[in-house]
């Protein structure tokens, strides 16, 4: 029986529980208002190689960024509901096409519909908020993708691979 896959699937949950769970303790200590974010950006950036996880890292700030700043700037600007949400999201996809980041729409789009639908009467606080959280989660999952792994698999460097491949 192969066990490579039970094994590297039993360490990425180990790192994204452990991952999660010291966010949300961050985030509890620090007051932040909504630890869910904090322990959803960890469990999403999280991942067995390091290289994999700053590449997720790099695509979920800047997601967060432009959903909240659209967030933000379209919370005074669309009344509250269904077609607030609708608009808000594409207009931030929209936006991550724009700034050709087009890996960054979905959770772009995620988080300003979010912003929009609190409908705070401080939305950019709301908006900055939500980039905190986030932030901090990509940074503890971050440091967690450094701790080596339990149980060494023989698994083929990138420059074995991408050899082989030539």
């Amino acid at each position: 029986m192969n066990y490579r896959p039970l094994v590297s699937g039993l360490q990425l949950a180990l790192r994204a529980s452990v991952a999660a769970g010291v966010a949300v303790a961050l985030a509890q200590l620090l007051g932040l208002s909504h630890p869910l974010y904090a322990f959803l950006a960890a469990v999403i950036v999280t991942d067995l190689a390091p290289s994999q996880s700053r590449k997720l890292a790099l695509h979920r700030l800047v997601a967060t960024a432009v959903g909240a700043v659209c967030g933000a700037l379209l919370t005074p600007l669309l009344p509250a509901g269904p077609i607030a949400i609708g608009v808000s999201i594409l207009i931030a996809m929209l936006a991550c096409q724009l700034v050709q980041v087009p890996d960054a729409a979905k959770v772009a789009g995620f988080i300003c519909g979010i912003v929009v639908l609190e409908n705070s009467t401080a939305p950019w606080v709301s908006a900055f908020g939500r980039f905190v959280e986030t932030t901090l989660g990509v940074v503890v999952a971050l440091l967690v993708s450094y701790v080596p792994k339990l149980i060494k698999l023989d698994e083929p460097d990138e420059k074995s691979v991408n050899q082989a491949a030539e």
